[in-house]
């Protein structure tokens, strides 16, 4: 008996491991569920016939600032006209420099973002070096074609991927924006800001006006809180900040030096504070 298949009778008395988690084979996480479970991929869920009542996440927006990148997202949830939640989280951090915010049907965005996860840690587990920013992108684009049966039912994932190019030639232009559409076709954003879901016209006009690529982290965060809140301002599904619930936007920032840092809740409150305040005052912003 070999060590590995030894410690496997140790961790499972009685039964032995499957022979396809003893053998080398593709570093891709995804593709040894579609060879050993393939009901766990999202994508080979059974569609349900009709209509179907699901919660829906709403607006995320990036930017891009001197030295990084940061996505953002709003925190409601609707389903239909009701808000079926107030304090989702719709940003993940997927590895130590990239980040997704998630729009669409959130359940199936959740796990498909979760399982993109996994996907980076075991390539670079296993091959001893992170994938490449377009690597990264390049999966995400195949686990949303993976699931077009779903989002021509109307299950639609609408994510908005942001990375930190460690490969980039300069460090302080190496913050990257991608976005997709539901057919995994993905696309480079490069006037340096973006938003998804239905509060991202209003996200995107602000940003227009307010965008500055030389900013510092601190001015592109209130930036982005600034644009959420107009979003909020004219699309009911988005949630602006709520003082009295203390729910507030959440943000993302990456960059070389310090990787995916998510804002704490007092980092998030005191920015969304300052930009209550200010409206009191300027409503228009």
């Amino acid at each position: 008996m070999s060590p590995m298949e030894s410690s496997s009778a140790r961790n499972f008395p009685g039964q032995a491991l499957p022979s396809a988690y003893l053998t080398s084979g593709s570093s891709s996480f995804t593709e040894f569920l579609q060879s050993t479970a393939p009901e766990l991929l999202p994508g080979n869920r059974g569609v349900p016939e009709g209509a179907v009542e699901a919660p829906h996440g709403t607006t995320i927006v990036a930017l891009t600032f001197r030295g990084g990148v940061l996505v953002a997202g709003d925190r409601r949830a609707t389903m239909g006209n009701l808000i079926a939640q107030r304090d989702m989280d719709k940003l993940y951090v997927t590895d130590s420099y990239s980040a997704v915010g998630i729009a669409g049907t959130a359940g199936i965005a959740l796990e498909m973002v979760r399982l993109f996860a996994i996907e980076l840690e075991h390539y670079e587990k296993l091959e001893g070096v992170p994938l490449s920013l377009d690597g990264k992108a390049n999966k995400l684009a195949g686990m949303l074609r993976g699931n077009l049966q779903g989002a021509m039912a109307g299950l639609a994932v609408v994510p908005l991927f942001v990375g930190y190019d460690t490969a980039a030639a300069d460090p302080e232009r190496a913050g990257r924006i991608i976005s997709y559409d539901i057919t995994g076709g993905r696309y480079n954003e490069t006037g340096g800001y973006h938003a998804v879901g239905s509060g991202s016209l209003f996200a995107k006009s602000a940003l227009k006006k307010r965008h500055d690529p030389d900013a510092d982290v601190d001015s592109a965060v209130r930036n982005a809180v600034e644009a959420l809140y107009d979003a909020a301002d004219d699309d009911t599904a988005t949630g602006g900040p709520d003082v009295t619930r203390r729910i507030y936007p959440t943000v993302v920032t990456i960059t070389g030096a310090e990787g995916a840092v998510r804002l704490s809740d007092e980092q998030a409150a005191a920015v969304a504070g300052e930009v209550v305040s200010g409206r009191q005052q300027n409503p228009g912003g």
